[in-house]
């Protein structure tokens, strides 16, 4: 009887697809969840932890995402420039009416592992506000 071998994943073994999802008064945190999924490549039968197999994500409508509860006024973000006295804070209101991409991004950004493929990951996902989008192109027409 013949041994199974395990097969390693080697870069040239990835191939990436193209999601498009509209959030449009969808939860935030269960659409992360899942955009974070697919930007891992999680559930691919090849996934390995040390490569990056995951795919290309395009999200629509980000400035229509719902949060539950009373997270729309008390939650709040956080950046610093660098410089001292360059800590700001913003809540989740005015996030959305300055940038709303922003709130989608780092939901996901909390979702994924925190190591060197993240920001390979995250370059892969491209967040519009509104129904329009550059990538019509990759989706393919089904007939």
């Amino acid at each position: 009887m013949a041994k199974k071998q395990t097969i390693a994943t080697k870069d040239s073994d990835i191939k990436r697809e193209w999601h498009l999802l509209d959030i449009k008064e969808k939860i935030l945190g269960r659409e992360a969840s899942k955009i974070a999924m697919l930007l891992a490549g999680k559930s691919k039968p090849y996934f390995v932890r040390n490569l990056d197999c995951g795919d290309y994500v395009v999200v629509i409508n980000a400035k229509e995402v719902k949060v539950t509860g009373k997270k729309e006024s008390l939650k709040t973000y956080y950046r610093h420039s660098g410089y001292p006295g360059g800590f700001k804070t913003e809540k989740l209101i005015d996030l959305r009416k300055r940038r709303p991409e922003e709130i989608i991004k780092e939901a996901v950004k909390g979702m994924l592992p925190q190591n060197r493929l993240r920001d390979k990951m995250l370059n892969r996902l491209f967040i519009f506000s509104g129904e329009e989008h550059r990538y019509q192109d990759k989706f393919k027409q089904k007939l």
